[in-house]
């Protein structure tokens, strides 16, 4: 699709948002509703498609896809009539007498941006956002899953009227083009070195952001924890999406003592979790595409393996990996892995843990176990991160009831239930004033008892 095609759409979209039909009630619930019917029907073609694209159990992609996306739009459903509402506010002593009412309104034609990895949660959660705060919407979804895109493209061709949405399918040309327009909202989950372009095409325009990157969440297993729940919760969170998650633990430290304890359940979780060669193949997903599973492999090179390291260069598929006390300048500690690859790290002082990891890029996660409530409080309270979990990971990210994003390095924003109204809404302040009393005092001209008496009553 070219520029001029894009430019097309977009100019369709202003024009359908001008109509105002998007600002009632009755429209954006109609088309919230459609958008799970259609999802629905659609539910055994994105199955099969996220098999095509990335090697996706259907289990796996109900349970951290579809089913969230679901789970967001139910939630949405429920409480968007009351957040619709003007909230009034007190006026303050100048304001007087006078209603202040706050009024969340629509931006207007937002950008979607989504990535690859979980192509419909990551897509859909926020365009239902996005529709309930009463916007019309160009939707992107990745190149890198091209079947889920199409699915994608008919479910919301289907639920939302013509000319409110639109998917646009395509790669990098496509990309370009959408950033180059002035839209009113950008929203944008991927890494932060796109992100990072993102935010200069929008800056141009002025337009605001909301950008979910990635980051090197760690994790730490203190001497409390409980060994072999850790390992098993850890292996639940790396070996999702085969570790391209971008909330996934990045890397682990371990206190000295129970080092050699949690090593030992890790690998065994992790050789478990895939026993069987035919389960392995047919359910644990693929690497995206060859470039990623080339750069993952290149990470490992030389590096202490405790478990698996193989992978399978015709299936794109990389066994769950162990490193064990790599080199703290080695590759595989220098970026996000986003991949079945999990470097431990053995420490001695908890201080200096947070150190380092207060140290680098804020991370968009981070899971501490512990026993040790004070130890956790401690955590929490000093390192900046975007959100996370004690005693487990990646649940964080699954409530309508709380808010996702990222800080620093690893974005800006945050949404899922009413955070996504929030995001997708202006909140506009009206004040309205009474014809039947004025405050003398605002006047000219400003005298010195006029100033004695502000001074005396603000």
């Amino acid at each position: 699709m070219n520029h001029e095609e894009i430019s097309g759409i977009y100019e369709q979209a202003k024009a359908f948002f001008e109509t105002n039909r998007t600002r009632s009630y009755a429209y954006r619930r109609s088309c919230l509703a459609a958008l799970g019917e259609s999802l629905r029907r659609h539910e055994t073609e994105l199955y099969q498609a996220l098999k095509e694209d990335l090697n996706k159990s259907e289990y796996e992609a109900y349970l951290t896809e579809v089913s969230l996306v679901h789970a967001e739009i139910r939630y949405l459903l429920k409480h968007l009539k009351r957040w619709m509402r003007p909230k009034r506010v007190p006026a303050s002593m100048g304001q007087l007498p006078s209603l202040v009412r706050i009024h969340p309104e629509p931006y207007g034609v937002c950008l979607i941006m989504s990535p690859w990895n979980y192509p419909v949660l990551l897509t859909l959660s926020p365009l239902a956002g996005a529709l309930a705060a009463g916007n019309v919407c160009l939707v992107k979804p990745s190149a890198y899953s091209p079947r889920t895109s199409s699915v994608m493209a008919a479910i919301i061709r289907e639920s939302v009227p013509e000319g409110a949405a639109f998917t646009i399918e395509g790669g990098r040309a496509e990309n370009q083009a959408l950033l180059d327009l002035p839209f009113d909202y950008t929203f944008f989950t991927g890494n932060p070195v796109v992100g990072r372009l993102v935010m200069e095409k929008a800056a141009k325009h002025l337009t605001p952001v909301t950008l979910e990157l990635g980051g090197r969440s760690p994790v730490i297993v203190d001497e409390s924890a409980d060994i072999a729940k850790t390992a098993k919760r850890l292996t639940f969170g790396k070996l999702i999406n085969a570790g391209q998650t971008c909330i996934a633990p990045n890397h682990v430290f371990v206190h000295r003592s129970v080092a050699d304890a949690f090593v030992a359940a890790l690998v065994k979780e992790f050789k478990e979790t895939f026993s069987s060669d035919e389960h392995y193949q047919r359910d644990f997903p693929r690497i995206v595409n060859r470039k990623h599973y080339d750069r993952l492999m290149r990470l490992l090179e030389g590096q202490p393996v405790v478990a698996g390291g193989c992978g399978d260069e015709e299936r794109l598929q990389i066994e769950p990996t162990v490193v064990l006390n790599p080199d703290r300048d080695a590759p595989v500690l220098g970026e996000e892995l986003f991949g079945p690859i999990l470097p431990v790290l053995v420490y001695d002082d908890l201080e200096a843990v947070i150190r380092e990891i207060k140290a680098a890029p804020k991370p968009l996660a981070l899971y501490f176990f512990t026993k040790n409530k004070e130890r956790a409080r401690r955590v929490i309270d000093e390192v900046a991160f975007g959100g996370g979990c004690v005693n487990d990971c990646l649940l964080h990210i699954v409530s309508p009831y709380a808010p996702f994003g990222g800080v620093g390095n690893s974005g800006m924003g945050g949404y899922h239930g009413k955070d996504s109204f929030r995001t997708f809404s202006h909140f506009k302040t009206v004040l309205r004033k009474s014809w039947y009393f004025d405050i003398w005092l605002r006047y000219h001209p400003f005298t010195e008892k006029k100033r004695k008496l502000i001074r005396r009553l603000l």
